[in-house]
């Protein structure tokens, strides 16, 4: 006779190949997963996007007739907010699903906050979603990471320029 394993107690959507899921097929939090050009032209997008916001802001402080490359840094930084805030979501998101994967003790709850449980994986769950990590989650997060360096070294090549001019 074959024995069957137990069932699963977590809620489906407690689970967290279902958020795993739920992420990669939402619209947002799809960009990390996208192809190289499918991550980078959304980027954009909100940058230039921000871009209404901080020009008004650094053409009342650096007119672009008198003052074009202060106009010009000031601006394309003050942009650089809402996309680094963006990707920091992007990035908190995907970590948190990342840990939740990685973790053989899963806390949960049935119904309530008042009846938390916890549920070990099983070996195959656990491994499975390790390999999850390792091939789909952790290469997403390097790549958020690369981003973050990138805006980092934009940000410290203008406030080098900066006290240049």
């Amino acid at each position: 006779m074959k024995r069957s394993a137990p069932r699963c107690p977590v809620p489906a959507e407690q689970l967290p190949i279902r958020e795993y899921e739920e992420m990669r097929e939402s619209w947002f939090y799809s960009w990390g997963a996208r192809s190289l050009r499918g991550y980078t032209v959304p980027v954009l997008v909100v940058w230039g996007l921000s871009w209404l916001v901080s020009a008004p802001i650094a053409a009342a402080s650096f007119a672009p007739t008198k003052f074009l490359t202060q106009f010009l840094v000031s601006a394309s930084l003050g942009a650089l907010v809402i996309p680094t805030l963006t990707l920091l979501q992007l990035y908190v998101g995907w970590s948190h699903v990342g840990h939740r994967l990685q973790t053989r003790d899963l806390p949960y709850e049935e119904s309530g906050w008042y009846d938390g449980q916890i549920w070990t994986k099983p070996d195959d769950v656990f491994n499975r979603d390790c390999l999850i990590v390792d091939y789909q989650v952790k290469p997403i997060l390097s790549r958020l990471r690369k981003t973050f360096g990138i805006i980092a070294s934009c940000l410290a090549t203008s406030i080098l320029g900066w006290s240049l001019l």
